[in-house]
């Protein structure tokens, strides 16, 4: 696994320099606030245009993470239709900057509706985005309700947005801490997560500060959380995905993670 890249979710005012102080080629970024509907911002000098041709230069690879708030599978027209208006905000933006995915989360509906309105909705989310690059469907952490936190819901999701015209610009992000939090058995995810969806594009590599199904979404930097050493790093290398890690800290701390996730590769 020597050639597995291995990056870090950085801040968004100069990605390129953060790659570099982690002496990676991979990393991800929010464009603008994430718990915000304003829409997405390029904060690097000189736009989006600079930050394509400076990556590219660098031969860095950009990944954009869709605010959390987006939720294209609730059944309130409040928050579905805004939801969707920003995630083609932030996909248009991520295409300018020449990322290479887009991620979302899978979303939820309320507690009295029926999953199959979520999925559904799902299905006309992508429907009704001009993919322009992969959008990466990402697992959760908490919620009774969610749309991307146990596998049979993953599975309603994938069955929806496989009837979907565009369905072949749509992927699959792995969280590792979200898998624990949300009570997917480690030892057996990358299997069942293949066999539903047919594609892992990226893993998100998180320890978690919390218990096993917990819903909690509280990420640890490796080998300080829950997370038993071997089925992480399992996890990672039956993935065989690029890795992104959204653990606490900085370079320093970021530049530990990857040198324990390399050592128990």
């Amino acid at each position: 696994m020597a050639d597995l890249t291995i990056g870090a979710h950085v801040e968004q005012n100069d990605p390129v320099a953060e790659a570099q102080a982690r002496d990676t080629t991979l990393v991800q970024l929010f464009l603008g606030d994430p718990q915000g509907y304003q829409g997405p911002e390029i904060r690097y000098p000189g736009g989006a245009a600079a930050l394509r041709e400076a990556a590219q230069a660098a031969g860095v690879s950009l990944v954009v993470h869709a605010p959390y708030i987006v939720n294209v599978a609730t059944t309130n027209n409040r928050i579905r239709i805004p939801s969707r208006k920003l995630l083609q905000q932030h996909m248009d933006a991520a295409a300018e900057i020449g990322a290479i995915g887009l991620v979302v989360h899978g979303g939820h509906v309320n507690k009295s509706d029926d999953p199959a309105k979520g999925f559904d909705n799902w299905r006309k989310a992508i429907e009704a985005t001009d993919l322009k690059i992969p959008l990466l469907i990402e697992n959760t952490a908490g919620g009774e309700n969610a749309m991307a936190r146990q596998l049979d819901r993953i599975a309603g999701v994938w069955d929806a947005v496989a009837r979907a015209e565009g369905a072949e610009q749509v992927g699959f992000c792995l969280d590792t801490c979200h898998a624990w939090a949300g009570g997917i058995e480690l030892g057996t995810a990358v299997a069942k997560v293949l066999g539903i969806t047919g594609r892992i594009d990226l893993v998100h590599a998180n320890d978690s500060r919390d218990t096993f199904d917990s819903g909690a979404d509280r990420h640890a930097n490796f080998g300080s959380g829950q997370l038993p050493s071997d089925e992480f790093a399992g996890i990672v290398r039956e993935a065989g995905a690029p890795v992104v890690c959204e653990t606490p800290g900085g370079a320093a701390e970021h530049l530990a993670d990857f040198a324990w996730l390399r050592e128990h590769l």
